[in-house]
């Protein structure tokens, strides 16, 4: 079996609700450095996705962007990843990451999901198996990641079905 990793990203820290519709709300000063350093983490950390599936929300594309930067700057010799940006990642919810994830390409190994809470902390609580998970609230903060791994095909991702290997709350 080939070994895959899941990646799930909180989007970085963004401007406080107002006058602004919700989805065009952009990274502040601080979400744009704690963005860079999830990038950074991810390339210290050797965690390159093949694929990037994205919220179309601006916040969620700056969070990517400002990643994606950083970690070509970690690993030049490889090619950026192909990213697909779902508008079921804003709208949708915890089953809508699953319908994705189970759609992704047997030939991927590694996926990163940037995406908005409720939703990543619960998509991360529901991947881990029974023995690992004791209820207990997974609460990702913004520029949050989780690693997730399992030796099943993605066609197969179910709750329960990854383990959580590693937590990062990305600063800068």
């Amino acid at each position: 079996m080939t070994p895959r990793t899941l990646i799930l990203l909180r989007h970085a820290k963004a401007e406080t609700p107002g006058e602004l519709d919700d989805f065009d709300r952009a990274l502040t000063t601080r979400g744009d450095s704690d963005a860079t350093a999830a990038g950074s983490w991810l390339a210290d950390e050797k965690l390159r996705p093949d694929l990037v599936i994205c919220s179309p929300a601006k916040r969620t594309r700056q969070t990517w962007q400002h990643a994606a930067v950083a970690l070509a700057n970690g690993e030049n010799s490889r090619p950026m990843p192909e990213v697909h940006y779902e508008d079921d990642l804003y709208w949708g919810g915890r089953t809508e990451v699953f319908d994705l994830l189970r759609a992704v390409s047997e030939t991927v190994r590694t996926v990163l999901v940037v995406g908005h809470n409720p939703t990543m902390s619960e998509v991360s609580a529901l991947l881990m198996p029974d023995d690992q998970f004791s209820g207990a609230v997974v609460e990702m903060k913004t520029s949050g990641l989780a690693v997730h791994t399992t030796d099943q095909p993605w066609s197969e991702t179910e709750p329960g079905a990854m383990r959580l290997i590693r937590q990062h709350t990305a600063r800068g």
